[in-house]
């Protein structure tokens, strides 16, 4: 050690610092080992409840400030009805008391009482029910079309044959929309379909059904057109992406390819126009591909923090909202490695952010001035004691901690965060599009990879419509049947009769 004082001081200096940056090192690595976790075994939910915490100065909260959720009703709870829905089939089988030959009633049945000879008569019943489940079926349709010759001049008539779903293919558009359904809607790989038709004695392999999504594909490419277009003449889109594996060619591996989606949703806005999600597929992530997706798009985009979307806001035909869950992330993330402590800085953004939730759950599907409003009134001041608060964070922690990183998250996105307060039409967050991908997630862990490039065009194809159908209450699979026994001879300049909510018009009609 050294004799000199001022040498002393400046190693001692060193020493401190060297100590603070190992512990600022430590809590990240931890943070990212609680984050893996959490990702790989936790639950997904991000909700937060607490009403307590401290400022800075471990003050205690404004009440005001979070909102306790309603509790669930009990399972025993005699308000809920358990009763099986009235649309299905009913079979009734009755079960009769024994009785004797020594009198009928009118339908022929014995009635004689079994203890003294004396007649029964029906005093009322017991009647309960039982759901039962049916097993799905094959069946083959034959289409015979009969030869009819003029015995005069010998003409020879004959019906003209009618359109099938795939050429010369031996699927209909049942068996069709099933496969597709449940390889993209359900998560069914195709080998695993093959496996459960072979059980049922029909034998069919997966590279046939393969052939099928590629023909259904290109049977359903100008309908799918024909739902961007429509996704993009919105004012407001959502937007975002999620990996998928990709198998490529030759190299015995995968790589990661990219889904895109792009939402139109302004239904909590009171918009009664129809919601609907348009996917894309590409082999990267690079900019340029949502700028040529949005290549013909102005107005309003609410997407994530990734940087390709900067391209697009470039263009000055379309303007940034950020999304405020994306903000909360980290917030959340310290709050859970923390032991979900109520007093820690990180429960402190919680519950202002809850706060701003909070009046979005009251104005929701209200009309965009009356949001605005609202948002001015009571959103505005939170903002701005938040933004704040932030500031008072960063001057009082480490700036290369994870508190300060959360703060500058929100601060460097700060307006394009508060824009939704003077523009009624944009929400709060992007959970239009995250919703939309959740499906997405659960079918990769199933299937694992796609097969190619063309494998990625045609899920993106047939995810936009079953999500779309989805999100205007149709049945999937009832959609796609409808849709693929009728596009073969469809108008090609009239497919946007074929669109999930044009669907649900006819069929209410026929209904009628």
């Amino acid at each position: 050690m050294p004799d000199d004082v001022e040498a002393l001081k400046r190693r001692l200096q060193a020493s401190e610092t060297e100590r603070d940056l190992l512990k600022l090192m430590v809590e990240k690595l931890t943070l990212q080992l609680a984050r893996r976790n959490r990702s790989l075994y936790g639950t997904s939910s991000e909700r937060f409840d607490s009403t307590q915490g401290s400022l800075i100065e471990a003050a205690p909260l404004d009440e005001a400030a979070g909102r306790k959720a309603t509790s669930k009703p009990a399972a025993n709870n005699p308000q809920i009805n358990r009763s099986l829905p009235a649309h299905l089939p009913r079979e009734t089988h009755e079960h009769r008391p024994q009785a004797t030959e020594a009198h009928h009633d009118l339908g022929g049945q014995p009635c004689g009482c079994s203890a003294c000879g004396g007649r029964l008569r029906s005093i009322g019943a017991d009647v309960s029910e039982q759901l039962e489940y049916v097993p799905a079926r094959f069946k083959v349709i034959r289409t015979v079309r009969p030869k009819l010759a003029c015995t005069k001049c010998q003409t020879i008539f004959q019906a003209a044959a009618p359109m099938r779903p795939v050429s010369r293919g031996i699927a209909g558009a049942g068996l069709l929309a099933h496969v597709m359904v449940s390889k993209y809607c359900d998560h069914l790989p195709l080998y695993r379909q093959s496996r459960i038709y072979a059980r049922e004695g029909v034998d069919i392999d997966r590279s046939t059904m393969a052939g099928w999504v590629e023909q259904v594909h290109d049977l359903l490419d100008p309908l799918v057109a024909a739902l961007g277009r429509y996704v993009l003449a919105a004012q407001k889109v959502h937007a975002d992406d999620t990996p998928v594996k990709v198998l490529a060619p030759g190299e015995g591996k995968t790589r990661t390819g990219r889904l895109w989606v792009y939402v139109r949703d302004d239904r909590p806005a009171g918009s009664s126009a129809p919601a609907a999600a348009w996917y894309r597929y590409s082999p990267d992530r690079k900019g340029e591909h949502p700028r040529g997706h949005l290549a013909r798009f102005s107005g309003i985009l609410q997407a994530d923090a990734y940087g390709g979307w900067g391209g697009v806001y470039d263009s000055g035909r379309v303007t940034e909202a950020a999304c405020w869950a994306h903000a909360r992330r980290p917030w959340w993330d310290l709050y859970v490695e923390h032991g979900r402590d109520d007093s820690s800085l990180a429960a402190q953004a919680l519950q202002r952010i809850q706060a701003l939730y909070a009046i979005e759950a009251d104005i929701r599907g209200q009309p965009p001035d009356v949001r605005r409003h609202h948002r001015r009134a009571r959103a505005g001041p939170l903002l701005a004691e938040y933004h704040d608060w932030l500031h008072a964070v960063l001057a009082r922690v480490s700036t290369k901690s994870e508190l300060a990183k959360a703060a500058r998250y929100s601060l460097a996105r700060w307006q394009a965060l508060i824009r939704y307060v003077d523009d009624g039409r944009i929400e709060i967050d992007n959970s239009a599009a995250e919703r939309a991908l959740r499906g997405v997630a659960l079918g990769r862990n199933n299937y694992l990879f796609m097969g190619s490039d063309d494998g990625g065009e045609r899920a993106a194809a047939l995810y936009s419509l079953m999500e779309t159908a989805k999100l205007n209450g149709l049945d999937p699979e009832g959609y796609l049947r409808d849709v693929l026994s009728r596009i073969s001879d469809h108008p090609v300049n009239r497919v946007d009769e074929l669109l999930p909510w044009n669907i649900a018009g006819h069929q209410l009609q026929k209904a009628a």
